[in-house]
């Protein structure tokens, strides 16, 4: 069955959208379509496709492809979702736990080993929650009922009469009682279910719901927890890749001579791809360092060209008729606005151990897809599905970073050449370098607005960086709103957390904010006149409310702005309070941030992911930017690169609603959104002067700005 067929219009275009942002290196990365007792289904509420035919994947109907029940009780759940920081061990098996019935304890989550797990897209979107939570709730609830089922039959009691709770069923006429284990005995029981089941409402749950602390926390702040740079298999020995001295560069010459006469060194040439192997990481980078290459780097732009660029290149004007409207409108706003190149800067940057035995290989990497570096691998080494496995450790974040397997890539060439394992962890310079970053963006808006507030006309235009909330929220009769792909983007470009929805909305959010300038009216006033969205107005409220908005005005020292807006499901606003000194440094003082997506699962996990994305938002905000010139980035450390310091965290309080009416959305994304327009509407209403460009604290666009810098 076609994607189209399957997938909602908004999540069509993410995929569209995300398919567009892997093209590395001028090239198509992948296309997105393409004993115990265990559970599935054939259709599953929340998650369109569940149970069908996938982009040419058939998810699994028979029942052993999901949950498992040892003799001991104990349960294990197998899922594509991998786990990068965003807590969902912990949420999904709250799901599970909440639906079965069974002790939180008794959960045991595998996650991303594509020898054992279902087929899965990837682990992005903020779509785990909405799709994966309900999948797995279905299959929990059928587990209940056949566990249920079968205790009835041995006791020959009527199914309905009996209880499952706390990992067993018990008979309250007869005081029986049997363990989840003691009934399935180790045995695989087979079922499907079909139609939409009515599972546990969230008014109702009892695990789900609730502060569950996260699955193996402790390891995590003792150390203990491995990732996938910690991989260590026996006979391994260590890689390292020559790279290019430039982008779009092409190898001239290439002597190994220095690096072959090395003791313990082997060289691996094939074609372009050079690479090193040696017993210890410090003589890998000798032996690379004694290749002499030749390389032709062709003239490219630097970040001085980069806007007019990638608005030529995007080869359409944006012009459009908006007509009778934008002439009718007693106020007209016609401004720019610019967002950067930004990297993802994970702590642990790409890692890959890649080991053959028998013709199969198998690789441990930090991926967001692990199905997907499956098939770039298989095209790679000409394998067979069945020839190629991949396992994703619980990795060191990725932040949308980490889709494509180019470091599995290499490891795997390596270790074919070696005849061992090969462990490669790109250096930090290799991540700020050759990863793909978040895609630059202009963003051009015209509008019309009555005197009394009302919007009247509204034209959108974006320049590359994505269509993600390009929709305003707000209700205007005559709206145009557009996306302009750049086919040749000067650097690697893909997905970001968030992807274009930072973008659109800083922009928007800031024009928002000055056409309230224009009319003299409160920017929160002049939002929710013309807001029907019931969701996002209470969340505007519900900030407005805990800040204590309006009840200080904005000094040349202290300004206050607010900003919101939704995507992916999540509707989120925030108010900000910032401080200029003399010299025009801007420091973020307070914000307060409200959220809401359908029921919470765990409002700790939620309340830290909102907050991670509220410190991610910073950087983009005020400082973060590549730089780069004649085919070289020309600050890939972090010794350059600026990213948020703890002194740069402002006091940061998050309000959840929870709304336990509606399904649960994810929340992995649209948190990061609000922090930027509104922290640039507190500048201005201090300043007087207005900031157009991310990061706003450097200048993106090159303009005057009125914030020299961040403390």
């Amino acid at each position: 069955m076609p994607v189209d067929e399957l997938m909602k219009e908004a999540e069509l275009h993410e995929v569209r959208d995300r398919i567009r942002l892997f093209e590395l290196d001028r090239r198509e990365f992948l296309r997105l379509c393409g004993g115990g007792l265990l559970v599935c289904m054939s259709a599953v509420a929340g998650a369109q496709e569940s149970g069908r035919n996938f982009g040419g994947h058939a998810l699994p109907q028979e029942v052993s492809a999901w949950i498992h029940i040892d003799a001991d009780g104990k349960v294990t759940v197998f899922t594509g979702k991998v786990e990068i920081g965003q807590n969902i061990r912990t949420s999904l098996a709250q799901s599970v736990a909440e639906e079965l019935r069974a002790p939180f304890a008794s959960i045991a989550m595998t996650m991303g080993d594509t020898d054992l797990v279902p087929w899965d897209m990837g682990t992005f979107g903020s779509r785990t929650t909405p799709t994966m939570g309900p999948q797995l709730r279905t299959m929990a609830m059928t587990a209940r009922q056949m566990l249920v089922e079968a205790a009835a039959q041995r006791w020959k009691a009527d199914p309905a009469s009996l209880i499952a709770e706390d990992g067993r069923v018990t008979n309250p006429a007869t005081s029986e009682s049997l363990g989840y284990g003691e009934i399935t005995r180790g045995e695989k029981l087979v079922a499907k279910v079909s139609g939409d089941p009515t599972l546990t409402p969230a008014t109702e749950w009892k695990i789900a719901g609730t502060a569950m602390p996260k699955v193996n926390g402790r390891e995590f702040v003792t150390g203990k927890h491995t990732y996938p740079s910690d991989v260590v298999r026996p006979g391994m020995v260590f890689g390292k890749v020559l790279r290019a001295a430039g982008y779009n560069a092409t190898l001239i010459s290439v002597d190994t001579s220095g690096a072959e006469k090395m003791p313990g060194v082997q060289v691996v040439r094939d074609g372009d791809f050079v690479g090193v192997v040696a017993d210890d990481v410090w003589t890998a980078e000798q032996a690379l360092g004694k290749i002499d290459a030749k390389w032709n780097v062709p003239a490219q732009i630097s970040n001085a060209e980069l806007f007019a660029a990638l608005k030529k290149g995007a080869g359409d004007d944006g012009q459009t008729e908006i007509g009778a409207a934008l002439a009718s409108a007693e106020v007209k706003l016609e401004k720019t606005y610019t967002v950067a190149y930004i990297a993802h800067a994970p702590l642990e940057p790409r890692a890959a151990v890649a080991e053959w035995t028998d013709g199969k290989l198998t690789v441990w990497t930090g991926t967001q897809r692990p199905f997907g570096v499956k098939d770039e691998l298989a095209r790679a080494f000409r394998l067979g599905a069945g020839q190629v496995r991949v396992m994703m450790p619980d990795m060191g974040s990725g932040y949308g970073g980490k889709h494509t397997g180019e470091c599995a890539v290499e490891a795997a060439r390596l270790a074919k050449a070696a005849g061992k394992p090969v462990k490669l962890v790109w250096t930090r310079e290799e991540e700020f370098t050759w990863a793909y970053f978040r895609p630059a963006g202009v963003m051009e808006i015209r509008s019309g607005v009555q005197r009394d507030g009302t919007l009247v006309a509204w034209e959108h235009h974006n320049y590359n960086s994505g269509p993600s909330a390009i929709g305003t929220p707000y209700k205007v009769a005559t709206k145009v709103e557009r996306y302009h792909e750049w086919r040749e983007a000067p650097l690697a470009q893909g997905s970001y957390r968030g992807l274009a929805a930072t973008a659109n909305h800083f922009a928007r959010e800031t024009h928002m904010d000055e056409l309230a300038h224009e009319l003299g009216m409160d920017p929160l006033e002049f939002r929710l006149k013309n807001l029907d969205d019931a969701r996002l107005r209470a969340v505007f409220e519900a900030a407005a409310e805990r800040f204590g908005w309006g009840k200080e005005k904005s000094t040349a020292q202290r300004g206050f702005g607010v900003a919101g807006g939704t995507e992916k499901g999540g509707y989120t606003a925030a108010c900000a309070e910032v401080e200029i000194d003399a010299g025009k440094k801007v420091r973020i003082r307070r914000v307060v941030q409200a959220w809401e997506s359908g029921a919470v699962v765990n409002p700790d996990g939620l309340r830290n992911q909102i907050m991670g994305a509220m410190v991610q938002a910073i950087g983009g905000a005020l400082f973060e930017q590549v730089q780069f010139a004649h085919g070289k980035v020309t600050n890939p450390h972090f010794a350059e690169y600026r990213v948020p310091r703890f002194r740069d965290t402002p006091e940061i309080e998050v309000v959840l609603i929870d709304r336990t009416d509606l399904p649960s959305a994810g929340a992995g994304e649209t948190g990061i959104v609000a922090l930027a327009p509104a922290v640039g509407n507190a500048i201005f209403a201090a300043t007087g002067v207005r900031l157009r460009d991310m990061p706003m604290a450097v200048g993106a666009g090159n303009r005057e700005q009125a914030v020299a810098g961040s403390e």
